[in-house]
């Protein structure tokens, strides 16, 4: 949620930041509505404040002077049902506003670029060499059938976007997590978590899923006809770890918090179909190993450069290629104020795609949440909040797959994920 603060502030600007790349149109004329009826009814309970007040005084002094008092008394006695109602007017103009500001996506940060789509994302760094191969080159789907991934079997049992993994390919993908959790653990310092994969509506609302994100998620339903209840399977992890701290105020001394956690998750990518629906790039269900930081505010930019860091440490370690974007404006998730997408080397595809995306959403999240640290004034203060894949399982797989893949149908195990594989180096195919 934006600092509302801002927009009373100066609104022509926050909406000229978040216009960048088309991102989101403020609607100025509705907030600025909603302002001005909020400061009326605040004038009017001040004005009524003072005037109990006065009353109060009035009523004293002519009762010590034996004079009648009963005309202010009658008035003194009315004001507390004109508060009562001015307050409840209040508690709807606020509940408006919570709601208007819901809406309104995260400002970019000054270093994000302009720009409406991921043609005008800015590429940051690249790493390692994409391999030259002497034969003709299979995607993940073609050689991952031979090592035991099967889509037919998938659509069987749930439909398109899914994938079914055995024997092989289902050791890979679990080899995948675990090396992915004992870096993020061992070397990175974050602290493994296992979160509920089924969350209530409060906490998607904390970390901006809703509502806008509603129609993105699988939801299932709670209890009968009198106490059902809307629960929603969680899209990543994010939304687990970050609400460990919503309604919260941290002690500044355990700062930072961090988090990691393997976990599925369920996305129906709505207004996505007929975008990559071959293969496992785009699933309605998939695994990640999900980074999370809980920072004081002035350190989150050099921890947004950490994480992005620590996510490439496990592309470098499987000797994947990759590349660092720095997403325009445009491209930007609806939390993020700035964000890195890692994009690693698909030979069949020729090109780099998507496996992690490391954001920084200052104060967003904890604004929605109420996740506040006590600073060194002993004052309380909104937390920073960042999130990042550590990476994506099923796309790294797909990386895997593709890049070590062998002119006989055959794959090359990783040399860091074979102490996790009993020592295998090769899988051959099921031919």
């Amino acid at each position: 949620m934006l600092d509302i603060a801002l927009l009373r502030k100066d609104p022509q600007a926050v909406a000229a930041r978040l216009a960048l790349g088309g991102r989101y149109q403020l609607d100025i004329d509705a907030f600025q509505a909603l302002e001005a009826e909020r400061k009326q009814v605040q004038t009017r309970t001040e004005e009524l404040q003072a005037r109990r007040n006065a009353l109060s005084k009035l009523v004293g002094m002519k009762r010590g002077k034996g004079e009648d008092a009963s005309a202010e008394m009658a008035e003194s006695a009315a004001i507390p049902d004109q508060l009562k109602a001015l307050e409840a007017q209040l508690g709807d103009i606020r509940a408006k506003l919570d709601n208007f500001l819901m809406t309104v996506p995260n400002l970019p940060h000054d270093s994000v670029p302009d720009g409406r789509s991921d043609a005008d994302n800015v590429e940051l760094r690249r790493w390692g060499t994409p391999r030259e191969f002497d034969f003709e080159v299979k995607d993940h789907v073609d050689v991952g059938a031979r090592l035991g991934l099967d889509f037919d079997m998938a659509a069987k049992l749930s439909g398109a976007r899914f994938a079914f993994l055995k024997g092989p390919v289902a050791r890979l993908h679990r080899a995948l997590a675990q090396f992915m959790l004992d870096v993020q653990t061992q070397e990175h310092g974050y602290s493994e978590c296992y979160t509920p994969y089924i969350v209530n509506t409060a906490t998607l609302l904390g970390t901006g899923q809703l509502p806008k994100f509603k129609d993105d998620m699988f939801w299932v339903t709670k209890g009968g006809a009198d106490d059902k209840e809307d629960l929603y399977l969680v899209s990543t992890s994010e939304i687990t770890l970050t609400n460990t701290v919503r309604d919260t105020v941290v002690p500044l001394d355990q700062l930072p918090i961090r988090l990691t956690a393997h976990t599925p998750c369920f996305r129906s990518e709505a207004g996505s179909y007929g975008r990559d629906t071959r293969g496992m790039i785009r699933q309605h269900q998939f695994d990640k190993v999900e980074m999370v930081q809980i920072v004081e505010p002035s350190t989150s930019y050099e921890a947004h450069e950490q994480m992005t860091a620590h996510a490439e440490a496990i592309l470098q370690k499987l000797g994947l290629p990759y590349r660092v974007m720095l997403l325009c404006a445009g491209d930007m998730g609806f939390g993020a104020a700035k964000t890195h997408d890692l994009e690693v080397w698909l030979p069949a595809q020729g090109t780099y795609r998507e496996i992690s995306s490391v954001s920084n959403c200052e104060g967003f999240q904890a604004r929605r949440m109420k996740a506040r640290f006590k600073n060194a004034a002993g004052k309380n203060e909104d937390v920073h909040t960042l999130n990042g894949s550590g990476l994506a399982v099923g796309r790294t797989l797909v990386a895997v797959l593709e890049n070590y893949q062998q002119a006989d149908g055959s794959l090359v195990v990783p040399e860091v994920l074979r102490p996790y594989l009993g020592g295998i180096e090769r899988f051959s195919p099921n031919l």
